[in-house]
């Protein structure tokens, strides 16, 4: 391992190193300094053409410690400009939190007219080769020749990228680029103009100001980010970053410029900005650091980022992680291995692929758990084996799961399922109610069929009044502004009003309240605890949407459902409720529904033919692709989670795929 002394001496050379205030000015000086140079005998450096100008140029390569110990090993590789200045920096924070990585630095160019190189700086040619647009000053545009980007892009794509990738064992799907100031403003061209070039960018204070048009027009010419077409994407991870007492005039258009890409709604493309403290120059040296810990995030599914960062900005895994002996994270899930026929592993080995590739659409996670074991466990784009994952009606299951605790506790019974629904709710006042507001019972509310019938209009007006939809008072808004609930209108009809009226249900019955005996009798009897669970304007824990948990913490509601009800061999939910919530009461009158698919207590059933048998399974299902999914009698569990618009292509593989590759043992 490196000595700790060179990171240090490498940060005291950038804290006091004014040469990052880089910009088109061409006003950069640098002093000439005496007195022995730091040599790096473990950084190798090799010179190289420019084949098109013929300029010459150097890569300063570093290889990990490991590489010539594992032949068999490919490695990710980060590439950075303004090699002298960024090499001691990023060398270092690699070290401590990025080992197994190549690094690449490209050099200025060597062989620069000397008169230049005097009077600037052997830093001269960055002024050329990082900059979009020529300078209007034509004196200084034709002794520095701006705006020539496209030109050395082309050197570092067909020279640089070509040389590494024939010499050194690199991973293609793991190509970064680091800049900062002007050579950020070249990363900022390189994304917008070929972004194909590097999976993830770092763009340090990019000096964008006066480019903004110029990079709206490489927008526009990419084209808009459709679904539907993969190549309309940009795919890549971008971080960026400016110091906190930067001017305000290079803020805002870097500000624009992160705006203008998060504009492209594009699933494929994750920004993250981040504001350093400190000027240009003092900025530097921890955007290097953050940077290189927001990289490690887009190479491991281990997160070392903060739960508080958006889901949004998480980067993409620049590789699937995929095991088939999943590790033991003493959570509560058993783990065993996979245990089927090689050919059956090759073809899930082979849907895994398919789903990194994007051909079922944005998925993050598939765990497969077989005899209560976790035994296959992958994680793709954002997905990470720690952070919790967007559940949308997924919630409406686990919902339903909580109801059933609540009848094995003894405080609601299966006879209940048939009462109305305002028996429990003693704070009403039905003297304002719709006609017909007794019709609406538990079993009715469960299965989607409350009959309630509210205009968007009545609804907007008040679905934020936080006073007058406190607590009960939810259902008493409900109950006064629906038009009468009759035979006719108690039809399936989806969305979230039924279940928030079995959440109001189960607070008015439980001890204490509904989010205390969801986190003290349910969640934490499962081991769950890394979660977010948000309340509803009624102050009651949504019951149709909105929260987050953890993939392996979805697999655990999946094994309740398929050990039918019961936790560690003692009943947990009630036998009986479950087996009601879980069977094919209606059919989903949804047109774009498979027509096999039936709906129970928030819970989805459907049958799968495998062969000439037919199993059957059930599932939760929140819109995106978050779905926990149950064959019993395979003893057969899966989780899937994702953000996908279009999320039904998914189930394709596993009806294809995974259950039957269950079925023969």
């Amino acid at each position: 391992m490196k000595s700790i002394t060179k990171g240090l001496l490498a940060l005291l050379l950038l804290l006091t190193n004014n040469a990052h205030t880089q910009g088109n000015s061409a006003k950069e000086i640098t002093p000439t300094l005496t007195g022995s140079s730091l040599e790096l005998p473990q950084v190798r450096v090799v010179p190289i053409t420019d084949t098109k100008t013929e300029r010459n140029y150097e890569l300063y390569i570093e290889v990990p410690e490991d590489y010539a110990e594992n032949p068999g090993k490919k490695y990710p590789v980060l590439y950075y400009t303004d090699a002298v200045w960024h090499l001691e920096m990023l060398s270092g924070a690699t070290e401590y939190m990025l080992e197994d990585i190549i690094l690449v630095g490209i050099s200025w160019q060597l062989d620069i007219n000397e008169d230049l190189k005097n009077e600037r700086g052997a830093h001269v040619s960055r002024f050329r080769d990082y900059s979009m647009s020529k300078h209007s000053d034509p004196e200084i545009q034709n002794k520095y020749q701006f705006g020539q980007a496209n030109e050395h892009l082309e050197f570092i794509r067909k020279d640089v990228i070509s040389y590494v990738d024939k010499t050194y064992r690199t991973d293609p799907n793991s190509r970064t680029y680091f800049g900062y100031s002007l050579s950020g403003e070249f990363g900022a061209y390189i994304l917008l103009s070929q972004p194909d070039t590097f999976n993830n960018y770092i763009i340090g204070s990019p000096t964008v100001r006066g480019e903004l048009d110029y990079l709206k027009e490489l927008n526009t010419k990419f084209g808009p980010y459709e679904s539907s077409n993969k190549n309309s994407s940009l795919n890549a991870n971008v971080f960026i970053a400016y110091g906190s007492l930067e001017e305000e005039s290079v803020v805002e258009p870097i500000d624009a410029f992160v705006t203008l890409l998060n504009e492209r709604r594009d699933s494929g493309l994750s920004v993250y900005k981040e504001v350093i403290d400190g000027d240009h120059g003092t900025a530097f040296p921890m955007t290097a650091v953050r940077s290189v810990a927001w990289l490690s995030s887009a190479m491991n599914h281990i997160s070392r980022d903060s739960k508080e960062i958006s889901f949004w900005s998480i980067p993409h895994l620049n590789n699937p992680y995929i095991t088939q002996t999943p590790e033991d994270r003493e959570d509560g899930i058993a783990v065993g291995k996979l245990d089927i026929a090689e050919a059956d592993k090759n073809a899930i080995l082979k849907v895994s692929q398919e789903i990194f590739k994007g051909t079922y659409g944005n998925y993050d996670a598939l765990l497969i758990s077989h005899k209560n074991k976790l035994v296959y466990e992958s994680y793709y784009k954002k997905g990470r084996v720690n952070l919790p994952h967007g559940q949308a009606s997924a919630v409406k299951g686990y919902t339903s799961l909580v109801l059933g605790r609540a009848i094995e506790m003894g405080y609601l019974s299966m006879d209940d399922m048939d009462k109305p629904l305002i028996h429990f709710l003693k704070d009403l006042d039905p003297t304002k109610f719709t006609a017909g507001a007794d019709k609406i019972t538990l079993h009715k509310a469960l299965t989607m069929q409350g009959g309630l019938t509210i205009e968007d209009e009545k609804w907007k007006e008040v679905e934020n009044d936080s006073v007058r939809l406190k607590g009960q008072g939810l259902v008493q808004t409900l109950l006064e502004r629906s038009a009468p609930i009759t035979k006719e209108t108690q039809t399936y009809l989806y969305g979230n009003f039924n279940p928030m009226m079995v959440m109001t249900v189960i607070d008015a019955v439980v001890p204490g309240t509904a989010e205390n005996f969801i986190k003290e009798e349910f969640l934490d009897k499962l081991g769950i605890t890394d979660y977010q669970w948000s309340n509803h304007a009624s102050g009651f824990p949504q019951a149709g949407w909105q929260a987050r948990i953890m993939p392996r913490d979805m697999l655990k509601f999946g094994q309740l459902v398929q050990n039918g009800g019961k936790l560690n061999g003692e009943q947990f939910i009630s036998a009986a409720y479950l087996e009601k919530a879980t069977s094919g009461i209606v059919r989903p009158a949804i047109d774009w529904m498979p027509k096999n698919y039936r709906y129970g207590y928030f819970w989805y059933y459907t049958p799968v033919q495998v062969g000439n048998k037919s199993y059957d399974m059930t599932l939760a299902w929140g819109g995106g692709g978050q779905r926990v999914i149950v064959v019993e009698e395979l003893d057969l569990t899966m989780v899937i989670s994702g953000f996908d618009r279009d999320d039904d292509k998914i189930m394709k593989p596993i009806f294809e795929t995974i259950v039957p590759a269950f079925t023969k043992n």
